[in-house]
Parts: C-alpha cells; sequence; structure tokens
C-alpha cells in the first residue's frame, strides 16, 4: 500500500475489524455492479470511494431529466450520456484508484455467466423483476455473493445471497421466478428520492463487509424499511428446499 493509499483510507484502517489487511483485500477486490441508477449511484460511489480494486458496471440506459431527483451519481450537464459513463465520470472525481469496467449493455444470462465468475462480490441496483431473477440465478451456479437492493415509492428491502451461510435463502427462495409479476416502476408510481440512497448505501456496506471478511452478512435475512415511519423490519429468509434454483446447487 501506498502512502497516499494508507492516508486516503486511513478511516477505514484504524477500525480494528478493517485495517490494513483488510483494506487490501478491498484494494485487491473485484465487484460487479448491475444498474447505474438510483441504488447504483450511491453503491458505486462509495465502492470507488472505499477503493474496490476493480469495479464493473452494466447499465443499457441513458441520463434522463427524470432521473436527476434520485440518482445522484449523475448531472444536468451528462443527461444524454449512458449512464454507465456519467457513474465512471462521478466515480473517477472522487477516487482515480480503482480500475472501472462500464459495459453500456442490458444483462442476460450470457452476459451474466460472463461477468459473475470474475466478481467478487455481485451487486443488484436494478429495477426489473426478471432481471433480478436471473442475477441470483447466475450468483448462485456461480457461487459468487449477492447484495441485493429495491426500492418503489416509501418502501425499501435488502438481502444478502450467498452459499457460503448454510440455509440462507436465494432470491428465488423469498420470490418465485414463476410468478406472475407485474412491473412496478417508479415512472407510474414514484419513488421517494432518499430511499434510494439508504439502500444503496446498506448495498455498499454488506458488500464491504463481505469483501472484508468482517461482521455478519444479510445472508439468511430480508430487511425491510418503511420510509414513511423510518422503521426497520429484518425477517429470517430459511432456503425453501423446492426452491427451482438454489435448491439444485445446495
Amino acid at each position: 500500500m501506498t502512502d497516499d493509499q494508507l492516508l486516503r483510507y486511513s478511516r477505514h484502517i484504524l477500525l480494528d475489524e478493517i485495517g490494513i489487511e483488510g483494506q487490501e483485500r478491498i484494494l485487491a477486490s473485484h465487484a460487479l455492479v448491475v444498474g447505474a441508477g438510483g441504488l447504483g449511484s450511491p453503491a458505486l460511489m462509495y465502492l470507488a470511494a472505499a477503493g474496490v480494486g476493480q469495479i464493473t458496471l452494466v447499465d443499457d440506459d441513458r441520463v434522463d431529466l427524470t432521473n436527476l431527483q434520485r440518482q445522484i451519481a449523475h448531472t444536468s450537464e451528462r443527461v444524454g450520456r449512458a449512464k454507465v459513463d456519467s457513474a465512471a465520470q462521478a466515480m473517477r472525481a472522487i477516487n482515480p484508484g480503482p480500475v472501472l469496467h462500464p459495459l453500456q449493455q442490458r444483462v442476460d444470462a450470457r452476459l451474466l455467466d460472463t461477468l459473475v465468475p470474475g466478481a467478487d462480490v455481485v451487486l443488484d441496483c436494478t429495477d426489473n423483476y426478471a432481471t433480478r431473477q436471473a442475477i441470483n440465478a447466475a450468483c448462485v451456479r456461480h457461487a459468487r455473493p449477492l447484495v441485493s437492493g429495491a426500492v418503489i415509492r416509501f418502501d425499501g428491502q435488502i438481502t444478502v445471497v450467498d452459499r457460503r451461510v448454510p440455509a440462507s435463502a436465494c432470491y428465488a427462495c423469498l420470490f418465485s421466478p414463476d410468478a406472475r409479476f407485474e412491473e412496478e416502476a417508479c415512472a407510474t408510481l414514484g419513488v421517494f428520492a432518499p430511499l434510494v440512497g439508504v439502500v444503496g448505501s446498506v448495498q455498499a456496506a454488506e458488500a464491504l463487509k463481505i469483501l472484508v471478511g468482517t461482521g455478519r452478512s444479510l445472508a439468511g435475512q430480508l430487511l425491510l424499511l418503511d420510509g414513511r415511519s423510518m422503521e426497520w423490519t429484518r425477517l429470517r429468509s430459511p432456503r425453501d428446499p423446492a426452491c427451482p434454483v438454489c435448491a439444485l446447487a445446495a
């Protein structure tokens, strides 16, 4: 670690749970973040600020004026640009150290099978149910820890999928891949802007804990946030023995 890195990450290094060894693990790690919007914005910026060595960010969308109420990685001047390029610019302004791999693509099973094996942790920051299921399946298939977040209106949720934690649920255990799910888009239902910041920041925290190997993750738990009352609810999420995704991989 260089003198500049020792100074930049000194507040992490001062933590007994991280220290120099933990920070070095962060610097040597690779995070895959799918989605550079409301959840991805704070998650990406905190991962970059923390010094994650490589960050692959994937999103096929472009910055729109309606995004700016909550997607804090983007600016008015970057409306029309690819979200991954806009987010990468914001991340480099915070910390030029991490190697960034922006991909303006829509993820599918084939792309995920290429990207997921090379990641130490995956963050699902998307707003699409089918995509969440595909990311979960790829992470289970390749045994990579997944931090999944979602927000709509005043409601947020976070969970961690990690096959290293016995009897913990995957995303498909909680929400069936075969369910007829009507997408609830923030374009029609709205989203309380600071809530995506809260949930995206928790996703970054969970990812960093996994990379360092400290604390207890949200694997086996579903954390719910009611933004109206600012009340958190923690639910146990045991593995479904009949799950069509993780039961076969167990």
